[in-house]
């Protein structure tokens, strides 16, 4: 276990509920997946109280997919009321998706810390420029015809989303509507894709990090328990608030606004990757 001090402890503990509340509000504003807000924070939060290194990413992305588990599931609700949940896509994605987030898990172990950042900075960094774009990109007309191509394709959405500690938005979305499906039917998709991410790549990062030295107090794996109990409550019920903004507020120049935040966090995460 890690020995932290009080002062230590206070800053991470006023430093969670900060970064839960914004990626509850950012989650509901813009629709964009709390785990991009909370990999780097929590990051960024155990580096500044000397958090050993060598496993400070993998707790962070581990301790997000494991809130994602139940934040997606209460989007997916939510969209399902709504009818926005394609459950032919649903059948048709998931496999893959489950397996390539279970490997994402499992093989995080093997993958040092700078690996890491190095995945998360570089997929981010590629996340802000589509956010920033005027325009949506298209590639086909609709998706591939063949089920092993969308296999394919949902395997390496689920592998480098369980690597990053996001959920199915980040990444599903733009690729589906790539593929010219409508951005409603998408967005809620891909709600129900982050639960079939979370749980298989979190149970990943719980066999990886299972009994490693250094980890906080209440770690099952990678994962902090204590980190996830007191970030749920905030990035779930700022959620709705963020949804009630978005129908007040132009989310345009927010968007972009983020879409600049994500690309300097991305750009600070690949060079201390690489230097």
């Amino acid at each position: 276990m890690t020995d932290i001090s009080l002062m230590q402890a206070a800053i991470l503990l006023a430093g969670l509920c900060a970064t839960a509340v914004l990626a509850g509000l950012l989650a509901g504003l813009l629709g964009v997946g709390g785990g991009i807000v909370l990999v780097p924070a929590l990051f960024w939060l155990l580096s500044a109280t000397h958090f050993p290194p060598e496993i400070s990413m993998h707790m962070s992305v581990a301790t997000s997919l494991a809130t994602i588990i139940f934040t997606s599931l209460s989007s997916a609700r939510a969209h399902q009321k709504r009818g926005a949940v394609d459950t032919g896509l649903l059948w048709l994605w998931g496999p893959g998706i489950v397996i390539g987030a279970l490997t994402g898990g499992l093989v995080a172990r093997y993958i040092n810390a700078d690996g890491l950042k190095a995945i998360f900075g570089g997929i981010a960094l590629l996340v802000a420029v589509n956010m920033a774009a005027p325009r949506n990109l298209v590639l086909a007309a609709h998706l591939p015809v063949h089920r092993a191509a969308n296999w394919a394709i949902a395997s390496i959405v689920g592998l480098l989303s369980a690597l990053m500690g996001i959920g199915g938005g980040t990444l599903s979305v733009p690729i589906l509507t790539a593929f010219s499906v409508e951005i409603r039917r998408a967005v809620g998709t891909a709600a129900a894709f982050g639960f079939l991410i979370a749980l298989p790549a979190t149970i990943g990062f719980v066999a990886s990090g299972w009994g490693l030295p250094g980890r906080p107090p209440v770690s099952v794996g990678y994962v902090s328990l204590l980190g996830a109990a007191v970030i749920l409550p905030f990035s779930v019920g700022f959620a709705p608030f963020g949804a009630h903004l978005a129908h007040r507020l132009d989310t345009v120049w927010i968007k972009r606004a983020f879409a600049l935040f994500l690309a300097i966090t991305a750009i600070r995460m690949l060079r201390s990757a690489l230097g």
